[in-house]
C-alpha cells in the first residue's frame, strides 16, 4: 500500500511540474498538436519530417519502418528521403509521439502489442531503433497502441483494442521514459461509458484529460467494405468522450459524441479552454468545453456532404485557434475551417491533394503543410486511387501550393502514415565525460 501511496504521491508532483512547463510552453509551442509537456520545440524551418509507414509485402524489405525526409527548402536535398529504419516485422504502424525531452520517438502498430522507441536525439537526420517493449499486452491486457502522449518523465499510451476478444474495450498504459510498464487505466463502461478509446489530449490549466473512441481489432483489420456491410460490425464503434481527472487519472465525465470521435486538439490560444474534435462516420465537427462548470460536447459543425461519407480523418488546428484543417479520406479532401467563433465553424477553402489522404500536419507559423495517404492497410484504395505519399505544401492564407512528393511506393517504403517534425538544431548534447 505504501508503494502504491508513494507512486501516486509522485505522479501528482510530476503532474503539478508538468503544468508550469506547460504553462510556459503552451505560448511558445511549435508543431500544434504535440503534449504541452514536451518542452523542446521547433521555433522556426523544420529539417525533417519523420514518417511512420506500413510495410507492404512486396514492397522493399515488407517491415514497417521510419522514414526520414529533408523539408528545408535551402537543402540541397530538399524532398528527399534521407534515412529509414525498419523494425523487422509488419503490424500496421500507425501513430507516434515524442517523449517529453524530445530525444525519443515512440511508435507502434495496431496489429500487434509492441512498441518501439527511437534515437532522434543522438541524430536528427539518422534515427535508431533503441528498444522495442514487447510487455503492453502481458502487463495491461490491451492491444494496438495508438496515441503516445508525454507525461512528466512518463509516456501515456491509449490503445484500442483488448487481447481477450478483441474488440472495441480497452483503456491506456503507464510507461516511464525507460521503458518500464507502470499501471494502467481502464476506458470506462459506466456512467454512459462504452469502454472504447483513441486519442487523448491535455489541458493542465483546467487538469483535463480527454479521451475519444473508435472501434476494436475486430473491425479495424478487416477491409472497410465489409465492415460497412455488416450490420452488427457498424454497431462496435465508439460513439463518447470522456473527461478525467489529469493528476488522478480517473473518468469524472462522459461525453456523448455519436460516430466515431477521432483526433482531440485543444485550442493553444492562451486563456482559451475548449477543444475540438471530427466524428469519422457522421462527418461532424464537435467543441468540447464548459457550460455552468460542466464539460459538454457540442455538434457545431458538419465536413462536406455526409451522405457521400467523405469520412474525416486528420485535423490540424493553427497556434492562434482560429483555423482548422480536416482531411477527409473518401474524397482526397484537404478543408479549411475558419475558427473564429468555435461554436460555428466556416469552411473557407477546400483542396483535392490526393485520391486518398489521412494526416496533416502544419508548421508552428502555419506556411507549411504536410499530408500523408495511408489510413490503414485493409482500408486503404485499391489501384490507380491507392496512392503512397507524403506531399508537403505551402499555405499562403488562400491557397495550398505543392512543393514536393515522395512517392513511397515507387521508393518501395510502404504506405505513409503518421508525422512528426524535426530538426537539427534539436540534437541532444552529449553528457560530459
Amino acid at each position: 500500500m505504501r508503494v502504491r501511496h508513494l507512486f501516486r504521491t509522485a505522479v501528482v508532483v510530476a503532474l503539478a511540474l508538468g503544468f508550469v512547463v506547460a504553462l510556459a510552453g503552451a505560448a511558445l509551442a511549435d508543431e500544434t498538436c504535440n503534449s504541452p509537456y514536451v518542452t523542446k520545440l521547433i521555433k522556426g524551418q523544420e529539417d525533417y519530417v519523420y514518417v511512420w509507414a506500413l510495410g507492404v509485402e512486396g514492397v522493399g524489405d515488407g517491415s514497417d519502418k521510419l522514414v526520414t525526409v529533408d523539408v528545408n527548402p535551402k537543402s540541397k536535398r530538399f524532398g528527399k528521403v534521407l534515412n529509414s529504419v525498419s523494425v523487422g516485422s509488419r503490424g500496421e504502424a500507425h501513430h507516434m509521439g515524442f517523449t517529453d525531452d524530445r530525444r525519443f520517438i515512440w511508435a507502434g502498430g495496431l496489429a500487434e502489442p509492441k512498441i518501439y522507441v527511437f534515437d532522434i536525439g543522438t541524430d536528427p537526420g539518422k534515427p535508431k531503433l533503441v528498444r522495442t517493449i514487447a510487455d503492453m499486452a502481458d502487463k495491461s491486457g490491451y492491444l494496438g497502441p495508438h496515441t503516445y502522449y508525454a507525461m512528466p518523465g512518463r509516456m501515456l499510451v491509449q490503445a484500442l483494442s483488448n487481447t481477450k476478444d478483441k474488440g472495441g474495450r480497452t483503456g491506456m498504459a503507464m510507461y516511464n521514459n525507460a521503458g518500464e510498464f507502470v499501471t494502467s487505466y481502464a476506458m470506462p463502461t459506466d456512467g454512459g461509458g462504452d469502454g472504447y478509446g483513441y486519442d487523448l489530449a491535455v489541458n493542465p490549466r483546467k487538469n483535463v484529460l480527454l479521451t475519444s473512441s473508435f472501434t476494436g481489432y475486430d473491425n479495424y483489420m478487416r477491409p472497410l467494405g465489409d465492415v460497412v456491410k455488416d450490420a452488427e460490425a457498424m454497431k462496435r464503434f465508439g460513439s463518447t468522450m470522456v473527461v478525467w481527472d489529469l493528476k488522478a487519472l480517473k473518468p469524472t465525465r462522459v461525453l456523448s459524441v455519436p460516430g466515431a470521435p477521432l483526433e482531440i486538439r485543444w485550442s493553444l490560444k492562451p486563456g482559451d479552454d475548449w477543444a475540438i474534435t471530427a466524428a469519422a462516420l457522421t462527418s461532424k465537427l464537435w467543441l468540447v468545453k464548459q457550460d455552468k462548470g460542466q464539460w459538454q460536447a457540442k455538434e457545431v459543425g458538419t465536413i462536406g456532404d455526409p451522405a457521400k461519407i467523405p469520412l474525416p480523418v486528420d485535423i490540424s488546428i493553427t497556434r492562434d485557434g482560429k483555423g482548422l484543417w480536416v482531411n477527409t479520406f473518401m474524397d482526397g479532401t484537404t478543408r479549411y475551417f475558419d475558427l473564429s467563433n468555435p461554436e460555428a465553424p466556416k469552411q473557407t477553402y477546400q483542396k483535392v491533394t490526393g485520391k486518398q489522404v489521412n494526416m496533416i500536419s502544419q508548421s508552428w507559423d502555419g506556411r507549411r503543410v504536410y499530408i500523408t495517404s495511408s489510413l490503414l492497410a485493409n482500408w486503404d484504395k485499391g489501384g490507380a486511387d491507392n496512392e503512397q505519399f507524403l506531399r508537403g505544401f505551402t499555405w499562403n492564407g488562400k491557397e495550398l501550393a505543392q512543393v514536393f512528393e515522395v512517392d513511397f511506393t515507387r521508393e518501395q517504403l510502404g504506405r505513409a502514415h503518421h508525422m512528426k517534425l524535426g530538426s537539427k538544431s534539436l540534437r541532444a548534447t552529449p553528457p560530459p565525460r
